[in-house]
């Protein structure tokens, strides 16, 4: 025992610099891990007799969204693409939660038509709709239009969210107090809402595109808290985080070796689907939100967006561009 105490004694003053390199890049990764991880949501709110619909809950932190949700009682509609996945993780959070009341529909946001089957469903068979969140999305996918013609990103990301939330409004004040929740991006700092070509038809680069739909979620929410002020309807914007999820499928083959390599470090150091999750659920239920509305939140606290969406003349141009592409007007 003796001669291995000296030999790990021997060991450490050998190689000294090194290990202090270690511990320190240790500690390092350590708290940077703890610092992703971001803020959690406190609240312990119960939602027994509320119904909440998840747009994209069947992976990620839609779906994390959705079983903290059930878990606190609520009745969850699911509103899913892929209606084999949307049923299987229906099924696991059903098990995990004890909440028998979670079901799913069918919403492709790249369809208007869609979109307004899964309204007409809403509006025939649930008696009442408490919160809304707008999580399903799409990011840095190649050039491609959605079934009407509207350029993907946009598409999926904006419009379609756009319309979803519009036609279930009636409904919403009526189920007041409610909350509407839109899961945008600190991507947004980077966008610029190109109106004189909406579906950059002339330019389209993946990341422009995915800045300019998550600013437009943004000045959505800002543009909606002001038309819904005194209705008892509050809406809420975030940014989620850098989380592991699939939604960054389509970034991995565009980039060079080293660019892959940062990138698995990253993911390594990213939220989990659950972390992620936290604003959302913080926004949809936190007592403390009761009377705010139009706000941009991140790690469950506000956050001041980029100057771009908070200029109020673009929010109500956009509002109106995209009325009339999804045919509001």
């Amino acid at each position: 025992m003796q001669h291995y105490g000296e030999a790990v004694k021997n060991f450490i003053e050998t190689h000294a610099t090194g290990l202090t390199v270690l511990l320190v890049t240790g500690v390092g990764v350590v708290t940077l891990r703890r610092w992703m991880a971001g803020g959690v949501c406190q609240s312990k709110a119960r939602l027994d007799g509320k119904t909440v619909l998840i747009t994209g809950a069947n992976t990620g932190i839609g779906k994390e969204t959705a079983l903290d949700l059930a878990c606190r009682g609520a009745r969850v509609i699911m509103a899913c693409r892929d209606m084999t996945r949307a049923h299987i993780a229906a099924d696991e959070i059903r098990q995990q939660s004890g909440n028998g009341n979670v079901v799913v529909r069918k919403l492709d946001l790249a369809c208007l038509q869609s979109v307004r089957d899964l309204v007409k469903n809403v509006t025939e068979n649930e008696k009442h709709l408490d919160i809304l969140i707008n999580n399903a999305g799409v990011m840095m996918c190649p050039k491609s239009q959605t079934e009407d013609g509207f350029e993907m990103q946009f598409g999926v990301n904006h419009l379609g969210p756009f319309l979803l939330t519009n036609c279930l409004l009636d409904m919403m004040k009526k189920s007041a107090p409610s909350r509407i929740v839109i899961v945008s991006s600190m991507a947004h700092e980077k966008g610029q809402i190109n109106f004189e070509d909406i579906n950059l038809d002339k330019d389209y680069q993946r990341k422009k595109s995915y800045c300019q739909s998550k600013l437009a979620n943004v000045l959505f929410a800002r543009e909606l808290a002001k038309r819904l002020d005194g209705t008892g309807v509050t809406v809420y914007s975030l940014h989620p985080g850098v989380v592991r999820t699939e939604l960054a499928r389509h970034i991995l083959p565009t980039l060079a070796l080293w660019q892959r390599i940062i990138f698995h470090i990253i993911v390594t150091l990213a939220k989990s689907p659950r972390e992620g999750a936290q604003t959302s659920i913080y926004c949809a239920v936190d007592e403390g939100l009761a009377n705010t509305s139009g706000l941009y939140y991140s790690d469950c606290a506000p956050k001041v967006p980029a100057p771009q969406a908070r200029d109020d003349t673009a929010a109500k141009k956009l509002w109106d561009v995209s009325a009339s592409m999804v045919g509001l007007v």
